[in-house]
């Protein structure tokens, strides 16, 4: 029994990939390329996109925005239908409005109408709650 027991540790280790000094440089490479976790890890060989994650942490890589990309939409191309949440701050380039389809007769979407405005029962039970 013990010596099954050692065996199993064994190819644990064994299939442990280990993070060589040119594996590194490799990580960094393919990181600062753009490369997204999943394929780097494809690109290394048995990793994980979570081991490439959490090694990137660890080196103090660079945070990357998100991969899924937002549509922006600019001050002029916002029309009465679309939703006018601004998004940002005004000042910055990246400044930006929602543009989802605006519920009928609201300037907002859904999501910001509900963020926007509150019916009067919830007014009189917020204010009833902070007297």
């Amino acid at each position: 029994m013990l010596e099954r027991a050692s065996k199993r540790k064994n190819i644990a280790r064994e299939a442990r990939m280990e993070w060589t000094e040119t594996r590194v440089d490799q990580l960094k490479q393919l990181w600062g390329d753009g490369l997204t976790a999943s394929q780097i890890a494809e690109k290394l060989g048995g990793v994980s996109r979570n081991a490439v994650i959490g090694k990137a942490h660890r080196l103090g890589l660079s945070s990357r925005p998100s991969p899924i990309k937002r549509k922006m939409i600019p001050l002029a191309a916002v029309s009465e239908r679309m939703c006018q949440w601004p998004i940002g701050d005004p000042g910055d380039p990246e400044f930006h409005f929602c543009g989802k389809p605006a519920l009928h007769g609201r300037p907002y979407c859904e999501d910001h109408c509900t963020a926007a405005y509150r019916r009067k029962s919830e007014n009189s039970a917020h204010a009833a709650a902070n007297r």
